[in-house]
């Protein structure tokens, strides 16, 4: 992958009440890294933002303070002012469509329903980017949707979170150095639950 800058992503809602959701799950491995890193994350313009430098590499992490639903409105503006493109952001969130613990990386692709994509999609005016997709299932009953991605992770689920946000940090690393195929070939095969792995 060209360039030595990357914005990643990871989407969410501020607020004490929707720390441990879900949806916040792109927050929580945004945490994990920066902590991991000793690195502080800074209010900003349109969201937290922390910088990592890895191997003479920056790491942008962004954390937009949007809400979910107006993420690209911090995406848009952070790739202003970065020097990076489409080719090196990396948005990672939740997915309703894949069992919770599985994690998948893709180089681009649709919304799949989740609203931060989708407005992201919107106000970028592409889908050529790649993204990190959490799965949190979809156990809940017809209608219920917003109350289940905005629900509290269960205990079981929250003993997961710190493997789960392992394994997404990994596949971002090894997209950023050696490339998104690689880094896809990796982190989908070898990461398909962690669940497999209790």
């Amino acid at each position: 992958m060209s360039g030595k800058s990357y914005l990643i992503v990871g989407l969410g809602n501020i607020g004490p009440e929707y720390a441990l959701t879900r949806h916040n799950l792109g927050f929580m491995v945004l945490d994990a890294w920066a902590q991991a890193s000793n690195a502080v994350f800074e209010t900003r313009r349109y969201g937290d933002l922390a910088v990592l430098n890895v191997k003479g590499r920056e790491f942008y992490l962004l954390k937009p303070s949007t809400y979910m639903n107006l993420s690209g409105n911090a995406v848009r503006y952070w790739m202003s002012r970065l020097p990076v493109t489409e080719e090196s952001l990396m948005i990672v969130c939740d997915d309703l469509n894949l069992p919770f613990g599985s994690i998948r990386m893709r180089k681009k692709g649709s919304d799949g329903g989740h609203n931060g994509l989708k407005n992201i999609n919107e106000m970028i005016g592409t889908t050529e980017y790649s993204r990190v997709r959490i799965g949190i299932g979809n156990d809940f009953i017809r209608g219920e949707q917003a109350g289940y991605v905005t629900g509290e992770l269960s205990e079981e689920e929250k003993s997961k979170v710190p493997q789960l946000c392992e394994k997404a940090i990994e596949g971002i690393r090894i997209w950023a150095f050696e490339g998104a195929d690689r880094a896809m070939n990796l982190v989908n095969s070898k990461a398909k639950s962690v669940e497999n792995e209790q």
